[in-house]
């Protein structure tokens, strides 16, 4: 045989001098759920090793987050019963959980990357992303106009980057208009493009108790069996405003996140969502997986797929092992 591949998989040298994807530790945001109160560090029972914080407790995790060389955060709220309504009201309050969580983020951690969620569902009594009338439809439009206050506030509070997680029409150009009309057109915009309405949210529902409380989330976010319809979706983001657009989950999902690397010079990033860890985890745990074998062979595969960054709860745990690696 003249043609023989396994040539070039002889040793560990070899196929790390011809490896075609290199996971690092830049390619990581990390997901963090955020609590009020004190001394708070409260394990999510559907997500083995995370935790819902306090402040206090989250500086005390993004230190040794960015001790393993972790550069990004993204941030999602728990906000307690008494203070849901079905207008979402406190998610536009500058004092609010977020805005505070940021600020003390910036002063800390002036250089890390802080990135916050734009939605209504942690904050809805209803656990819509958006507003709801009397016959329980989601009102599009009324409900950009919160977001896109939303965002000017987080992006005040010291935000880098504001993340509309939504699914609405028209969100990431009121976004993007409101921003810049307030003097923070530095605040980038990583948008949502391609959520899917999937049942791999479940976990990530019990961390920050959003669940909705009738129906499901079909009439917004995407059909699982749709792939032209996240091209659209992209490019309206882009054509919007959107500096880099986001598929979400990631691992059934890695023909949509080629297609739109494939379509885009913008960054393209993939969420490995709280369904898909959740299932590492279990699987580990039961002894049938090696844990940190599948996470990074399941990162590696994100980024093979095209995606430059990729949030993932796993992220503490892969940096470290990229690190001593």
């Amino acid at each position: 045989m003249t043609l023989r591949p396994r040539r070039l998989r002889k040793s560990e040298s070899i196929r790390r001098l011809v490896r075609e994807i290199q996971l690092t530790v830049d390619d990581l945001i990390y997901p963090l759920f955020v609590m009020e109160g004190e001394q708070q560090k409260v394990e999510v029972p559907s997500m083995p090793g995370c935790y819902r914080y306090s402040l206090d407790e989250l500086l005390k995790e993004i230190e040794d987050a960015q001790a393993v060389g972790i550069g990004a955060i993204a941030l999602f709220p728990l906000i307690p019963d008494h203070q849901k309504d079905a207008q979402a009201t406190e998610s536009l309050n500058p004092e609010g959980l977020i805005p505070k969580t940021v600020k003390a983020i910036k002063q800390a951690f002036p250089d890390l990357v802080v990135i916050t969620d734009v939605a209504l569902d942690p904050y809805s009594s209803l656990g819509h992303d958006g507003l709801v009338d009397e016959q329980g439809r989601i009102l599009n439009d009324p409900t950009v106009e919160i977001l896109a206050k939303m965002a000017l506030i987080q992006a005040e509070a010291g935000a880098d980057w504001v993340a509309p997680s939504d699914m609405m029409d028209g969100r990431v150009g009121a976004i993007r208009k409101v921003l810049d009309a307030s003097g923070h057109w530095k605040v980038s915009i990583l948008a949502y493009s391609a959520k899917y309405a999937s049942a791999y949210y479940g976990p990530f529902r019990d961390a920050l108790e959003s669940a909705p409380r009738f129906g499901d989330k079909k009439t917004y976010q995407m059909d699982s069996a749709n792939a032209l319809e996240a091209l659209k979706e992209v490019n309206l983001d882009i054509a919007e405003g959107a500096d880099i657009v986001m598929v979400k989950p990631a691992l059934a999902y890695m023909d949509i996140i080629h297609r739109i690397r494939t379509s885009t010079h913008l960054p393209v990033a993939a969420y490995n969502v709280s369904g898909e860890y959740a299932m590492i985890k279990a699987a580990a745990q039961k002894g049938w997986i090696d844990e940190k074998a599948i996470m990074l062979e399941t990162l590696t595969s994100l980024k093979r797929a095209g995606a430059n960054l990729i949030l993932t709860y796993f992220a503490k745990e892969a940096a470290l092992l990229l690190r001593n690696s």
